[in-house]
């Protein structure tokens, strides 16, 4: 069970991550759960700080 759940939240963070490096807004988070969610928001953030440094366009 434990496996299952860092599964989801590894790809939450992922989707997120690239949600944020193709310039969608953070607002755009499709989960409710507050981990999950957690998660994603964490992955977007990544994303929007690599792109200031100009890792992505």
């Amino acid at each position: 069970m434990k496996r299952q759940k860092r599964d989801r939240q590894n790809r939450a963070h992922a989707r997120g991550y690239q949600a944020g490096v193709s310039g969608r807004s953070k607002e755009a988070c499709p989960y409710q759960n507050l981990d999950i969610k957690s998660e994603w928001l964490g992955g977007w953030r990544e994303a929007m700080s690599d792109r200031q440094q100009g890792l992505y366009k």
